[in-house]
């Protein structure tokens, strides 16, 4: 694991010092990191304490789900609709 990355939450104002110290920026990832040749230590400021959360949408559940919750509501989300409602495509206005 000799290419193997610690990366770093350091913020924009910190980013010279962490460089100075020895971290690389991963371009890619748009993140910096501690190459494997340098002691960990010195970049313990900025390491995380936790896994960075990555968030992702919430499944949606289907219209005919029966739970409820505490208001009485079933909990499922609709969208509003509008009986005259015309995309617009790109082309020319839906106005003229």
């Amino acid at each position: 694991m000799a290419d193997s990355k610690i990366y770093l939450n350091v913020p924009f104002a910190q980013k010279d010092e962490a460089k100075a110290l020895g971290a690389r920026w991963d371009a890619a990832n748009k993140k910096w990191y501690v190459p494997a040749n340098k002691d960990l230590t010195l970049f313990a400021k900025w390491q995380a304490e936790s896994p960075t959360l990555e968030f992702t949408a919430a499944p949606l559940r289907r219209p005919d789900t029966t739970a409820s919750t505490d208001n009485g509501s079933t909990g499922v989300f609709t969208h509003p609709t509008i009986k005259d409602f015309v995309a617009y495509n790109g082309d020319e206005p839906p106005w003229d």
